[in-house]
């Protein structure tokens, strides 16, 4: 279970944003209708979630297939259409 699921958080202040990508967050944020704390909360906590999906990839095992063997399999799926 993660801290934020127990209830415990964090606060974070990040300085130095630009200017530019400040004003396009504050837009974002006022197209979903929420505060740009909130909206940036879940930029960073989707951000989070995919750097997790690349350590998953890659405790994977390879499957050793030739590319050709799909590109054969997909054809011939295809042709029976």
């Amino acid at each position: 279970m993660s801290k934020q699921e127990q209830g415990m958080t964090r606060t974070l202040y990040i300085r130095h944003v630009p200017d530019d990508v400040a004003e396009r967050l504050e837009k974002l944020a006022s197209r979903a209708g929420v505060p740009l704390s909130t909206f940036a909360l879940q930029e960073l906590c989707e951000s989070a979630r995919r750097a997790d999906n690349a350590e998953l990839l890659s405790a994977l095992p390879s499957a050793a297939i030739d590319p050709a063997v799909i590109l054969e399999a997909l054809r011939q799926t295809r042709a029976e259409r």
